[in-house]
């Protein structure tokens, strides 16, 4: 499932796209454009019914056993949405986020170590929304984003889920705590998708 997106635009872009009131913290560290599992990326959430810009880590911390013990790793999508470890954060609006995006990746099927990489992007709209949520974590806040399943478009590359990308008019609604409405597949007719480029699994690169 998608695991590197881009984020082109600069911060002032993304302030006046999601009409951001509250002042950038001094400190923040800006993202690179493109963003993989574990890195900082931007974020839009609410405080105190303004929108903020902030930055979080992408990925979920969860700990699995192993043979040397319990260890942690990331989940960076959110598919089971009945599942105890989203459930707790979907029903607060306040854990909820959109997470801007200007283009995201999918690894077609191919030969192992020679994958044909696609990306995607809606020509309509520069920067477009997945449906996040967040949380505190020991390291500083992370967020994850939801999927669905994939629209005619994204289905022939990866034919068991997409992120779950928002029309613009839902992103308040997503932010106010709405949901089963709003899972659904962005339509594949507003989208485009890339020539193949041949590289190595993102997981490589990490």
């Amino acid at each position: 499932m998608c695991n590197r997106y881009r984020m082109t635009a600069a911060q002032a872009e993304l302030a006046t796209r999601y009409g951001v009131a509250v002042p950038f913290p001094p400190d923040l560290t800006i993202p690179p454009p493109e963003l993989f599992p574990k890195r900082a990326a931007w974020v839009v959430r609410e405080e105190a019914g303004q929108r903020a810009l902030d930055v979080m880590a992408w990925g979920w911390p969860r700990t699995v056993p192993g043979a040397r013990g319990p260890r942690e790793t990331q989940v960076t999508n959110v598919r089971n949405l009945d599942s105890p470890m989203w459930r707790n954060a979907l029903a607060k609006p306040a854990q909820r986020c959109l997470v801007p995006v200007t283009a995201f990746s999918e690894y077609g099927p191919g030969e192992k170590g020679n994958l044909p990489l696609y990306w995607f992007d809606v020509p309509s709209r520069p920067i477009f929304s997945f449906a996040g949520i967040w949380r505190p974590a020991a390291s500083g806040a992370v967020f994850a984003f939801l999927t669905c399943e994939p629209n005619s478009l994204v289905a022939p590359v990866h034919p068991k889920a997409m992120p779950l990308i928002l029309h613009a008019e839902d992103e308040g609604r997503w932010l106010a705590g709405e949901l089963d409405a709003l899972v659904a597949p962005f339509p594949a007719q507003l989208m485009t998708v890339s020539a193949p480029e041949y590289a190595k699994p993102a997981a490589t690169l990490l």
